[in-house]
């Protein structure tokens, strides 16, 4: 045990727990937290708002496996990043958000303290897995200890800490916690061997795989393989099995081909996915009878679908337990899996075509321009959800990072940032929209403070370009979604970013390939020509 603040036990515990970096703002009421972040080798990445530090630590945490940390102030700072919670909690990524909170004695009723909220922690508690405040300088390790052990350990989903700000500067003797090392959980034996009996009785297996595999892509490869199991990823599994694989039919579920061949398969096997509606835009096939399913949540196991056969457990234990019930796949070339594969995947390529053609040539710039292991950091825009998710290829798991349940705008620039802080040596890419990239602009400074290489592309059609077009739908009035044409290149030298209007997708695959290799970011700049941009001018 050894005299600290409150300010140094929550660092020290958050550094015993292999936390090197912190995204966030000082305040007036956290400076005894950031005081002790040079003792113990933080780097701390400012961001210029605290929905951007909670976006960064999302794209941190997804793109590494490593829980992302935000440190934020008191009162309305910590409530502008809880929209990155609630985007956090949707897609179940593991960010601790830590924010001081009104002392241990403060008059239950206020009494206008600076950035006093009325129930801080009830706010954040209704968007993240929980909220904690403790209530001793002693409890601080312990309460990041659990909080880490609760990330690690089950469905990862973000947690809030409130340390209150008069314990932030009290001394007390404190012993640190050790991180609690979790091990995988696996399903019942009598289980998986039932589920594998199911699995290799059929005759045209299907594979969905979902964020919830993005640590268990060997495992997901050899099961597909074994089953010559044609696989569709949902966004979250975009890149969990290689987007060249022979198997691979693509990721994006919204297409009526991928109802088709639901609707074609005498057993699906779905590996850490919701089967939400976020994914299945034309609505849920019916999946009875013949639906296998391995989740690491139990609640989860039963939700939209109820399967005939549920593993609760962490995905590469359950598959490594079915591979063993496996028998190995044909080395045959010509096997009725790729074949199969291979019309699945025309189908696909031809409903990914139709949707996203306003975008085709700018994902084909961006498909020549990006290495193999490239990350994507992409937006709610219509050139990611149309445009990229179902027509740019990707490689590697928690390639394609976009927010897709609660479906927030602005989150893939600073996404884009935390994934380039967590892999420095990966090419990372952020796609945005003209609207959305709005919402968090001024993290291009906090990029450009960084130094990275980062290509920023923009594309812009004028607006709100999706709600335009559903206004039209509507038989509605159409107003309030025209933005006008920002010069975006000129906001971005503005504030130390490399800035580039580009015509056409020959320019842009030559902007990103520089741009990639620059010594700061660079935003391009094109125009979409589609019926959203036509409509608004």
């Amino acid at each position: 045990m050894s005299p600290m603040t409150g300010g140094q036990a929550l660092i020290a515990a958050l550094a015993a727990h292999g936390v090197d970096t912190i995204f966030g703002i000082p305040g007036t009421h956290n400076l005894a937290a950031y005081a002790a972040m040079p003792a113990y080798g933080i780097t701390h990445v400012s961001t210029r708002h605290e929905q951007g530090a909670g976006y960064a630590a999302d794209g941190y945490a997804r793109s590494s496996g490593r829980p992302g940390v935000v440190v934020t102030t008191t009162g309305p700072a910590i409530l502008n990043a809880a929209a990155a919670a609630a985007q956090s909690y949707s897609d179940s990524v593991p960010v601790l958000f830590i924010s001081p909170g009104m002392p241990l004695r403060h008059p239950g009723r206020g009494n206008g303290l600076l950035h006093e909220i009325k129930n801080q922690g009830a706010a954040l508690d209704a968007v993240v897995a929980y909220s904690h405040r403790v209530t001793s300088v002693a409890e601080i390790p312990l309460a990041v200890a659990q909080a880490f052990a609760f990330m690690g350990t089950g469905r990862p989903r973000p947690v809030h800490l409130e340390v209150p700000l008069d314990l932030l500067d009290e001394v007390a003797e404190i012993s640190i916690v050790p991180p609690v090392a979790a091990g995988l959980l696996g399903a019942p034996p009598a289980a998986v061997a039932a589920a594998a009996a199911a699995l290799s009785a059929g005759q045209r297996p299907l594979v969905l795989v979902g964020g919830g595999a993005s640590r268990a892509a060997d495992q997901v490869k050899a099961v597909a393989e074994a089953l010559g199991a044609p696989v569709l990823a949902t966004t979250n599994g975009k890149g969990i099995l290689p987007e060249d694989h022979e198997l691979a039919v693509g990721a994006g579920l919204q297409h009526p081909s991928v109802m088709a061949a639901v609707g074609d398969a005498d057993i699906v096997l779905a590996i850490g996915t919701e089967l939400a509606p976020s994914d299945w835009w034309l609505g849920l096939p019916s999946l009875e009878g013949k639906l296998v399913r391995i989740d690491i949540d139990a609640t989860a196991i039963s939700t939209n679908a109820v399967p005939s056969h549920g593993l609760v457990g962490d995905s590469a234990a359950v598959l490594e337990s079915l591979m063993m019930h496996l028998a190995a796949g044909s080395d045959d070339p010509n096997r009725t899996a790729i074949k199969r594969t291979a019309a699945l995947r025309e189908g696909f390529t031809a409903d990914a075509r139709a949707e996203g053609g306003p975008w085709l040539e700018i994902v084909a710039a961006i498909e020549a321009a990006l290495p193999r292991d490239a990350i994507v950091a992409g937006d709610s825009a219509m050139a990611c959800y149309y445009g990229a998710l179902s027509n740019l290829p990707l490689h590697r798991p928690n390639a394609f990072l976009y927010p897709t349940g609660v479906g927030t705008l602005g989150y893939g620039l600073p996404a884009g940032i935390g994934a380039k802080v967590a892999n420095p040596d990966a090419p990372v890419l952020v796609l945005q929209g003209d609207g959305g990239i709005m919402f968090t602009i001024a993290e291009l400074a906090t990029a450009a403070e960084l130094g990275i290489a980062l290509p920023i592309v923009v594309v812009d059609n004028g607006g709100y370009g999706e709600i335009h077009n559903e206004m039209v739908d509507r038989g509605s009035p159409v107003h309030s979604v025209a933005l006008g044409h920002p010069d975006f290149p000129a906001l971005a030298r503005s504030m130390g970013c490399h800035g580039v209007a580009v015509a056409n997708a020959d320019e842009l695959a030559a902007g990103i390939k520089v741009a990639l290799d620059s010594d700061r970011p660079t935003l391009l700049h094109i125009r979409e020509h589609s019926r959203a941009s036509e409509g608004m001018g």
